[in-house]
């Protein structure tokens, strides 16, 4: 009895699995089923769009002034020694991340010799204009003759490029007149004291803030410097002359900047950081960071 409950039970949900597969399907009006199809259509062209559209930006972002960098690297008349510099500097991807551009107004801070204004000046051009910057107490380690080889005998050499001297706290450069300022390998000099322990560039809250006012607004500040290990002092500036990429990011947000993005093209995971900058085990070589910091547009 109990068997042919079971198999009736078995036959009865058979069926009725068999009548719902055998149900007719309820179809939709042809004009609705029409109008979803369109619909879905236009999502899928609307997503489509957008993804090109930001695969469009980042190669922009990227590439926008690739052509113009090359040219002005590229240049017969550029110094032998600047030249067997550029691979080890990465100069080329440092300078398409920084998007540096015809027309622009550049303020190079703690330019050195001038590596970096010289590229400056070639890319922006007759209409563009280049503040090449360094403090008076660099004079110590970088002769006038030096200036002059680069500049040119009173500056026709560079003919758009203007050296000013000072502590970076006081620039003599007028409000909100760069389209870009960069430091590059310097950013940690803040922290630089005197033999009677105090700092001698400038206040760090200050200098953010002077570089804040050049800028114009939607301008763009690069800060590019040797890393220390995560956690450190700022301090470290002075001694190591690396500093933790967080100090460049607190002291950037607190004067008004909005980081923008980073890159890693001069990152090297194997670099020591207990080791001073200028030791020969990491010379030329150690662990690098790469911002971009941008003024907001008002």
């Amino acid at each position: 009895m109990k068997t042919f409950i079971f198999t009736a039970a078995i036959a009865l949900s058979l069926a009725a699995c068999q009548q719902a597969e055998d149900a007719p399907e309820v179809d939709m009006p042809a004009s609705e089923n029409e109008a979803a199809q369109d619909t879905q259509q236009m999502v899928d062209k609307a997503v489509e769009m957008a993804d090109a559209e930001k695969a469009a930006e980042k190669a922009a972002d990227n590439m926008g002034n690739h052509d113009a960098v090359m040219k002005a690297m590229q240049a017969e008349t550029r110094p032998e020694a600047d030249l067997k510099d550029d691979a080890l500097r990465k100069t080329a991807d440092v300078l398409v991340f920084t998007g540096v551009s015809a027309g622009m107004t550049v303020v190079d801070l703690e330019a050195g010799s001038g590596y970096y204004t010289e590229l400056f000046s070639r890319i922006v051009g007759e209409n563009g204009k280049v503040i090449m910057q360094n403090p008076q107490r660099f004079d110590a380690f970088i002769k006038p003759e030096v200036f002059e080889a680069r500049l040119g005998k009173d500056g026709e050499r560079l003919k758009n490029v203007t050296h000013i001297r000072g502590n970076f706290d006081v620039l003599d450069v007028p409000d909100a007149s760069a389209d870009l300022v960069t430091w590059f390998l310097g950013p940690h000099e803040l922290w630089l004291k005197d033999e009677d322990g105090a700092l001698t560039l400038g206040a760090p809250d200050d200098v953010y803030a002077e570089i804040y006012r050049v800028l114009k607004p939607g301008g763009k500040f690069i800060a590019l410097d040797h890393k220390a290990a995560p956690g450190s002092p700022a301090t470290t500036g002075g001694t190591t002359h690396r500093i933790d990429p967080v100090h460049i990011l607190a002291s950037a947000e607190k004067a008004g900047f909005v980081f923008k993005k980073d890159s890693d093209v001069l990152a090297n995971p194997a670099d020591n950081y207990d080791i001073q900058v200028f030791d020969s085990k990491v010379r030329r070589k150690t662990d690098r960071f790469l911002h971009m910091y941008v003024k907001p547009a008002k």
